[in-house]
């Protein structure tokens, strides 16, 4: 997997070892990257993060911070060697936790936030009511969940969504944080 522009262009990352992480594949940050453009000055929250390829990614592309929240120690093992790897450790955070649990703590506000959880196990809506009830999103920041066809976004948060994109295996959806469900 490499990252494919800005500061970290062409660097490969590690992988999780095994089958129980699927990876943002490169094809699908091009697509997240070509919808929103902007990550210079950024602060991101990458969930259930698995290799960190979004967040290293939005690093590249001129975030100025990332925390990354991921559970799976293979996976926590991947995120700290790719960090290594890049040499980007003074901007970002690994948090070993689980998203729920950082999410019911987090005091921070972040200016793009990417919910990418395991499909089909009912992860996004619970995730999406933590996000939004602690309103972790600025005023002007974007969401951006990746999640299966077969998942569907529950209305309040589906009033949100400013832009979808649809392939056979997997949605995309753009959600804005101007207005917080009550």
């Amino acid at each position: 997997m490499r990252i494919i522009t800005g500061i970290y262009k062409g660097r490969n990352l590690f992988l999780v070892p095994g089958i129980t992480t699927r990876p943002t594949t490169s094809f699908n940050r091009e697509v997240i990257f070509s919808v929103f453009q902007s990550y210079q000055g950024c602060r991101v929250l990458d969930l259930f993060a698995g290799t960190g390829s979004f967040g290293f990614e939005a690093l590249s592309r001129g975030a100025k911070w990332v925390d990354f929240v991921e559970f799976a120690p293979a996976a926590v093992n991947t995120i700290l060697k790719n960090i290594a790897l890049l040499g980007c450790s003074d901007n970002c955070h690994l948090w070993r936790k689980k998203v729920d649990v950082y999410l019911k703590s987090c005091k921070e506000k972040y200016d793009i936030i990417f919910l990418d959880p395991p499909y089909n196990k009912n992860l996004i809506n619970p995730s999406l009511k933590l996000i939004y009830e602690n309103e972790l999103l600025n005023e002007s920041g974007i969401l951006i969940v990746e999640h299966s066809p077969k998942e569907n976004i529950e209305v309040p948060y589906s009033d949100f969504i400013n832009t979808e994109k649809y392939f056979k295996n997997t949605n995309f959806s753009w959600l804005d944080s101007k207005l917080y469900p009550k």
